[in-house]
């Protein structure tokens, strides 16, 4: 059996080694510091209890505008795809996306305790947002390239368990340096919460330096293509072709619309399980910020396992199991009420998060016709985001309804039944030429 360090890319074009998929799946450690510490933990703290003029209005905006970079990135990802696959190269892409991330995360130090300085925050968090998801669409696009196809699932669910770990180390060393000591390190000032803006400069370098080895050590396979000039008009073309194609080509048209339901199910159960652990369970900042952690260490861990079923069973099996068994245990979570339980269930839950986003990735790289890969992953991020309001819209409408967090949470489950009767019939076989005006409409398999 050959190792990862002896297969060829499948371009041909260099040997992939051991230092380049490891240079590749750092990068996911590097830039998920940014949504586990800015978007998720640290700043949208921050801005709702010491900037917004109240918690309510500040939850408000800060949903409106991850809400509003969501939208631009589901219109922007597909076409920046197809423009990257006629100019030929992604790493440019990822480096000027990530530089302009980075210095978002930086400007926040001038985030100070001041309602005047909501929109400047707010206008930071969502280019960073969003060059942040834009940069994932290329740099998922390069996975074939990096992994070789006997090796996709592994690399993907190790990157993804890299990712996971990196966040976590970010968030822990950020609370260790900077917001818990008292009085504050290095000179900062508490009283102008100083300690809590120092965290986006650290984010921005921490991304900064764990992502130069994807573009100092990974080689890129391309060939000459045609300049911007031409690149844009023929991307937006394919791009074009490619969405009026896909009714006619099944198996990825079924599997983009499954994806589409059952990651909505994910985000909603990240975006509510703070508040549901709270609510049901009277959990402290303290117990939810553990949980946290479990749940993402959990998770991480079951990306990098089941990166091997991946390999052995096939994206779509791992998919399945790792969707069904979310189903299981999250009917579970909802009947406890034990606090011990929903720990021991949540980290249960844990392990097959990463494994049903993880897999997702492979499958995509599986199925897209290498030509338009990133074009393709522009369409993957725009599923990943297009419906994203519909699960928290659900929960909100039921909680309110029944007045009962429980009966609101359990929509999660039905948008995970929904993804697991529409990924059945996808058949896991690749695409070639898929949206080209010369290909053959039966080669993406049977609508």
């Amino acid at each position: 059996m050959q190792s990862p360090k002896d297969d060829p890319s499948p371009t041909g074009r260099f040997p992939v080694g051991r230092r380049q998929i490891f240079s590749w799946c750092l990068f996911d450690w590097a830039n998920s510091a940014y949504p586990t510490v800015v978007i998720t933990f640290v700043f949208a703290a921050y801005f709702t209890e010491r900037i917004a003029p109240d918690k309510e209005t500040g939850t408000g905006l800060w949903g409106l505008t991850l809400s509003l970079s969501g939208l631009a990135l589901a219109l922007l990802a597909p076409i920046a795809g197809a423009i990257a696959d006629r100019g030929g190269r992604r790493k440019p892409w990822i480096f000027g996306l990530s530089l302009l991330c980075v210095l978002a995360a930086v400007g926040l130090w001038w985030a100070v305790p001041d309602p005047g300085v909501a929109l400047f925050l707010l206008i930071l968090v969502g280019i960073g947002n969003l060059c942040f998801e834009l940069a994932q669409v290329f740099y998922n696009a390069m996975l074939p390239d990096i992994a070789g196809q006997k090796y996709l699932g592994r690399v993907s669910g190790w990157a993804w368990g890299v990712g996971y770990a990196g966040g976590l180390v970010c968030l822990a060393l950020c609370l260790v340096i900077f917001v818990q000591p008292d009085p504050a390190l290095f000179g900062l000032d508490r009283g102008t919460m100083e300690q809590i803006r120092i965290i986006g400069p650290f984010v921005g370098f921490w991304y900064f330096l764990f992502a130069l080895p994807l573009f100092l050590v990974v080689r890129e396979a391309y060939s000459k293509r045609p300049p911007v000039t031409v690149a844009v008009p023929e991307g937006l073309r394919s791009l074009w072709t490619t969405i009026k194609a896909l009714p006619r080509y099944g198996q990825v048209g079924r599997f983009l619309l499954a994806r589409m339901l059952y990651i909505d199910g994910l985000n909603t159960l990240f975006a509510f399980g703070g508040i549901y652990a709270a609510g049901t369970f009277g959990m402290s900042f303290d117990e939810i910020l553990i949980f946290a952690i479990l749940l993402n260490v959990t998770a991480g861990l079951g990306a990098a396992i089941f990166g091997w079923i991946d390999d052995y069973l096939g994206s779509k099996r791992t998919i399945e199991i790792a969707v069904a068994a979310l189903t299981v245990l999250g009917a579970a979570i909802l009947l406890v009420d034990s606090k011990l339980w929903f720990y021991v269930i949540g980290c249960a839950i844990g392990i097959f998060i990463g494994p049903a986003q993880a897999a997702s990735r492979t499958f995509m790289a599986r199925v897209a016709p290498p030509e338009q890969r990133t074009e393709f992953f522009g369409l993957y991020a725009l599923t990943g985001k297009a419906t994203a309001f519909l699960g928290p819209a659900m929960v909100g409408w039921v909680t309110v309804l029944f007045d009962s967090q429980r009966a609101g949470m359990a929509t999660i489950l039905v948008f995970f039944l929904l993804g697991l009767v529409v990924l059945r019939p996808v058949r896991e076989v690749a695409s070639r030429n898929l949206g080209s005006s010369q290909g053959n409409p039966n080669e993406g398999g049977p609508s």
